[in-house]
This record gives structure tokens, sequence and C-alpha cells, in this order.
């Protein structure tokens, strides 16, 4: 395999496959089943159809494609990530999940299902301050791991964000991913906070989620 160097550009709407796959690898983490998985209960390729839905939602929230970054190797979408204002975020996650569960066409009583799963995090999810520059759903395919992508799109994410007049960053992740805290540490990332849930770890099998900050 080629080693040449990455190329760093915004995501666009034809990228939606790849983006939504992105969100699962990042949301499982070390675990088999991430929010969507557990949230949705479907076979995988329902799944990632509905994801691939909301990132090309009319609603811009932290799943959609004009919020992340990809890095390509050779031409192929390898790893990416989004970056984005930490304000809203919750709100507008809400407003396009519940866009596209209504273009499907879900019955009433398979939402009012979903939407008491998605719950199981809230007890325990650590998000930054509404001023941060907020870093999220951070993967790399598998066949493309351990070559810097990751390190390269942080980069360029916090350039951005300082670019844009934010002056902290702010990444979470499931608490017990080691690869992931190594790497945000690489990036310069610190601990911040974390919150644990008997009953979160109890389904995901991971304690609760950890947060990391600094400066840009």
């Amino acid at each position: 395999m080629s080693r040449s160097s990455p190329t760093i550009r915004s995501a666009s709407a034809e990228d939606g496959d790849f983006i939504a796959r992105t969100i699962l690898l990042a949301q499982r983490g070390q675990r088999p089943r991430g929010w969507f998985d557990i949230t949705l209960g479907w076979p995988e390729p329902k799944v990632l159809s509905f994801v691939e839905r909301i990132a090309r939602a009319r609603t811009r929230s932290w799943w959609h494609t004009s919020q992340f970054f990809i890095a390509e190797v050779d031409g192929n979408p390898a790893a990416a990530l989004c970056a984005l204002p930490a304000a809203g975020t919750s709100a507008a996650a809400q407003k396009a999940f519940a866009e596209v569960a209504r273009d499907g066409a879900l019955r009433a009583s398979e939402l009012a299902a979903i939407v008491q799963r998605s719950g199981y995090s809230e007890n325990c999810w650590v998000q930054g301050g509404e001023g941060d520059w907020m870093v999220e759903h951070v993967a790399a395919l598998p066949s493309y791991r351990g070559r810097g992508l990751v390190q390269a799109l942080i980069d360029h994410a916090l350039a951005v964000g300082r670019a844009a007049g934010y002056r902290q960053a702010s990444i979470s992740f499931l608490i017990g991913n080691e690869v992931a805290e190594r790497c945000y540490a690489k990036a310069g990332f610190a601990f911040a906070e974390e919150k644990r849930d008997p009953a979160f770890e109890t389904l995901t099998g991971a304690p609760g989620f950890r947060r990391f900050a600094r400066e840009i």
C-alpha cells in the first residue's frame, strides 16, 4: 500500500455513505455496538442507510456531511471527523433525527420504542461548554489505521476552529477506549471530566464517557 501523504478536504453530500460508516465506527469505539446500533435496534445495513440519510438531511446536525473533514489517501476516503461549534448540537441532532424518522414513515409504535432506547446515554454523556469548538465522530478505516491520518485531521480541525475565533476544543469518547485516549493526548488534549453510569455499562460494556480538552 502506498504511503503518500493524505489530502484533507471538506466532505460533501456525495460522501454520505462514507460519513455514515465513519459515524458508526466512531460511536462503537472499542465496543461492538454504538449509539445508533442500540437506539435503532436494526441490522447494520438498515442502520447504515438511516445514518446516511441523516448525513444528507436538510437539518445540519453533527452527523451532517457539511460538518466533516475527510482524509484521502491516493484519492480514497480513509478517515474522517466532524468539527463544529458545541452550541446547539443537541437540539440540531434531535431535529435531524426526527426529520429522517418522519421522512422514513416509521410507525408510531416503532418511533416510540426508538425514542425510549435513545436515552440510555443521557446520565453519562459529557460535552464541552457552549463556547467550545467540538471535535467528534473521529475514525479511520481499519486498513488505514496507524498512518497518522487522524492526527492530520485533528490538526486541520483545530486550525479551522482557531480561525473561526474559538479558543478551546473539546472531544469526548468512551471510557476504556485506550487507542482514542492515546491519540487525543498525542494531539495535545488533556483530561477534563468524566461521567459513569452502571446502567450504561450494563448495556454497552463501557463505564461511561470521558472528555478531553485543549487550548487552540
